[in-house]
């Protein structure tokens, strides 16, 4: 295959839409990978995502989508667990929230790096951010300098590289690259709760939703509250 292949991490949330536009601006070919891990909302996430990959017109073989379930057997987060409820989004915070899942992205780039080993892509994009999310632990700056390390001693050439494009990045930056790549922000979701109409109180909805607000921009998305 190509050289030239950018891979996304696509959930079919609002970042990694922007790293899939940003990618799409400096590579040949794009692979799209969407990890299933038994979260709440899995099935919009997916139809999201496909949607996604129809927009930026991606390959059939270079579409792929791993489950992960496992993660959901191993609990200990509301996105995944159905005996822990989903939190109402109660302010910025340095604490861990309800709906970290347990080194999760480890578990998404390992699989992310595997592949692109095999189809030979050099540069794996993906969404986190620390700005808004600074509970989350595997969203931190030196998680990800740790781990490029790590592909670069654990893998056949040590050439992949993660790449964070909004790891820094408020929401409403986020929004704003978006509009400025005409990236599809209609077909993104970031519910954490609902598939149908977002609950717009959730951690995901209120840190989108404030983003929106502070670039003067409605979202496209419909909200309960």
């Amino acid at each position: 295959m190509s050289s030239d292949i950018g891979l996304v991490l696509v959930s079919g949330g609002m970042d990694s839409l922007v790293c899939a536009a940003i990618a799409n601006e400096k590579h040949e070919q794009l692979a799209f990978l969407h990890l299933s891990y038994g979260q709440k909302t899995s099935a919009k996430e997916k139809l999201c995502y496909d949607k996604i990959a129809d927009f930026y017109k991606v390959s059939p073989g270079l579409r792929k989508t791993v489950d992960m379930r496992f993660l959901s057997q191993i609990g200990g987060s509301s996105l995944t667990d159905n005996k822990l409820e989903v939190t109402d989004f109660e302010g910025d915070s340095d604490e861990i929230p309800s709906s970290y899942v347990p080194f999760r992205n480890a578990h998404i780039i390992s699989m992310a790096v595997s592949w692109a080993e095999v189809i030979g892509a050099k540069k794996i994009y993906i969404g986190a951010n620390y700005e808004d999310s600074p509970g989350y632990p595997d969203c931190r700056p030196e998680y990800y300098e740790a781990f490029n390390k790590l592909i670069k001693a654990g893998t056949a050439a040590g050439d992949i590289e993660v790449v964070t494009p909004v790891l820094m990045d408020r929401k409403k930056d986020i929004v704003m690259k978006a509009k400025n790549f005409n990236a599809p922000l209609e077909l993104t979701w970031s519910c954490y709760k609902n598939e149908d109409i977002a609950c717009g109180v959730c951690d995901s909805c209120a840190l989108r939703l404030r983003g929106f607000r502070e670039a003067n921009l409605k979202d496209p998305l419909p909200y309960k509250n």
